[in-house]
C-alpha cells in the first residue's frame, strides 16, 4: 500500500473499532437511546447493518489495500463515507446518550480519514483501470434519477411548509426541531450524485472515483432504509410499507456497483 496512505488506515483502523462499539452499544445496551419509538427503532436498523455489513466491508477493504488493490482502496473510501454519512446522523439526530462524543469522534476520524485518502489516492491509476465499454451513461444515468428524485421531494416538501405551513412528516413522526434528512442529504448526498454523475459520464478522473465512492455508500444505506421499513412495520409504528421502494433502489445501486467495479481491470 501506497505509504501515504497511512494516515488514513491508521484512523479507519480507529474508526473499525469506535463504529463496532458504537454499533454493538446501540443493540444490546438497554436505555442508550431517548429518542421517541420510531426514530429507536430506526437507531436498531441501522445499528445491525453497520455492525455486520459496514464494518466487515471496512475491515475487508483495509486488508486488501495493504496488499495494493487499488479497487480495494476505492471501497474504502466508499466504506468510509458511509461512516461519515451515518455516524452525522446520531450526531445531529439522536437525543443526547452516553455515546454522544463517541458519535463525534466517529464523525470527525471519518472526514479527516477520508481527506488523508483522497489526497493521497491514486487518481490516475483508477482511472486507466477502467474499460472502454464501461456503461458510465447508464451508471450516471442512474445517478442523476436519484438526486431529482431526493431532490424533488425534499423541495416539494419545504415549499408546501413555506406556503401551508404543514410539516413534513418525518419531522412529525420523529418529533426532531428539523428535518436531519433532508440537511444531510441535500448537503452529503445529492450534490455529490450530481457532480459524480456528470463526471463520469465525460470519464473525468474523479468522476470515477465519487462513483466507486458513492456505489459503496449508496446500496449500503438504503439497505439500511430497507431494514427500518420491516422494523416499525412490523413495530406498528408507520402504516406506510417503503420497503419496496428501498429495496429496489438497493437492488439498482447494486447493479451500478457491479457495473463499475466489474469493469476495473486488476
Amino acid at each position: 500500500m501506497n505509504v501515504k496512505m497511512k494516515t488514513s488506515f491508521v484512523l479507519s483502523i480507529l474508526i473499525v473499532i469506535l463504529a463496532a462499539v458504537a454499533s454493538a452499544g446501540g443493540l444490546f445496551l438497554k436505555g442508550l437511546y431517548h429518542d421517541n419509538a420510531f426514530v429507536t427503532t430506526t437507531w436498531l436498523g441501522n445499528d445491525a447493518v453497520t455492525l455486520f455489513l459496514a464494518v466487515p466491508i471496512l475491515m475487508a477493504a483495509l486488508y486488501y489495500s495493504s496488499q495494493g488493490s487499488l479497487k480495494a482502496q476505492l471501497v474504502w473510501m466508499g466504506a468510509l463515507d458511509y461512516m461519515l454519512y451515518n455516524f452525522a446522523f446520531y450526531l445531529f439526530g439522536a437525543a443526547f446518550n452516553w455515546f454522544f462524543l463517541l458519535y463525534t469522534a466517529l464523525l470527525a476520524l471519518s472526514i479527516f480519514a477520508l481527506i488523508y485518502g483522497l489526497a493521497n489516492l491514486d487518481i490516475g491509476g483508477i482511472s486507466r483501470m477502467m474499460r472502454v465499454g464501461t456503461p458510465v451513461k447508464w451508471i450516471g444515468g442512474y445517478f442523476l434519477f436519484v438526486a431529482s428524485g431526493l431532490g424533488l421531494v425534499y423541495l416539494i416538501q419545504s415549499i408546501n411548509f413555506i406556503v401551508t405551513g404543514q410539516l413534513p412528516a418525518i419531522i412529525s413522526i420523529s418529533a426532531h426541531p428539523t428535518n436531519v434528512v433532508f440537511a444531510l442529504d441535500l448537503t452529503l448526498l445529492v450534490p455529490w450524485l450530481v457532480v459524480g454523475a456528470l463526471w463520469l459520464m465525460k470519464r473525468q478522473p474523479w468522476g470515477y472515483v465519487i462513483a466507486g465512492i458513492l456505489s459503496v455508500k449508496g446500496p449500503l444505506y438504503t439497505f439500511v432504509l430497507a431494514v427500518n421499513s420491516v422494523l416499525v412495520m412490523r413495530a406498528g409504528l408507520s402504516a406506510a410499507n417503503e420497503l419496496p421502494l428501498w429495496g429496489t433502489l438497493t437492488a439498482l445501486g447494486l447493479i451500478a456497483a457491479g457495473l463499475l467495479y466489474g469493469n476495473m481491470q486488476k
